[in-house]
């Protein structure tokens, strides 16, 4: 049974990869790294030890992360600035047939929970949920399961009996290990033959959730 549905915010909630992805390849390349789209798209939710230490096995040990990551952050910023915020369709109608049928939503994203915030707040929907948690809360980011055990714990439901809502592999992962029900929506890729045998399903849309609960 269906108790709780805990979403990603970045390409599940908000349309926002799409300049993570944009901004990490502008930061790498001003950096001197031929830094490539395949590259921004293993960092989708990534805990930034593990990143990091991807980033260096494939550019060397000069590949400095966190000076980039800095860059990166003010070019996304400036990116939202410019193009704005844009809600992901279908969150209005996923979060009223939730609390319709008295299904407890989650926030477990990998961005800090100040900007979290901030965002959730911008698009109207931060009081929409029961809780809101960021892996920087936790001791191991997704792809360890650490941030959805957390948002679970914090909502008072077994991972088994919630739906976790994701666009990208490492969050998908972190989902499965957690024990809980991950279901893709596509974002910028689609699910590939390491993610497939994860899933619980595939949704092309928020909306679309309602028929797994119903």
């Amino acid at each position: 049974m269906i108790k709780a549905v805990v979403f990603d915010m970045d390409g599940v909630l908000i349309d926002t990869e799409k300049h993570y992805n944009a901004a990490w390849c502008e930061a790498a390349r001003m950096a001197g790294f031929d830094f490539k789209r395949e590259h921004a798209l293993m960092l989708r939710s990534c805990d930034v030890q593990l990143a990091e230490k991807m980033m260096k096995d494939i550019f060397g040990a000069g590949f400095d992360y966190f000076a980039i990551r800095e860059v990166r952050r003010r070019l996304v910023a400036e990116r939202l600035e410019k193009y704005g915020l844009e809600k992901k369709p279908g969150i209005d109608e996923i979060l009223a047939f939730l609390h319709k049928k008295n299904i407890k939503a989650a926030v477990a994203t990998a961005t800090p929970i100040e900007l979290t915030l901030q965002h959730l707040e911008k698009i109207g929907v931060r009081n929409q949920f029961d809780k809101i948690v960021s892996a920087k809360q936790v001791k191991h980011g997704k792809p360890a399961p650490d941030v959805y055990l957390y948002a679970c714990e914090q909502i008072g439901e077994e991972p088994s009996n919630c739906i976790a809502v994701e666009d990208s592999p490492n969050g998908i992962k972190a989902a499965y290990a957690a024990g809980c029900k991950p279901v893709m929506v596509p974002d910028l890729t689609q699910p590939d033959e390491e993610i497939q045998p994860l899933l619980y399903a595939v949704v092309d849309s928020l909306v679309e959730i309602r028929r797994l609960i119903d």
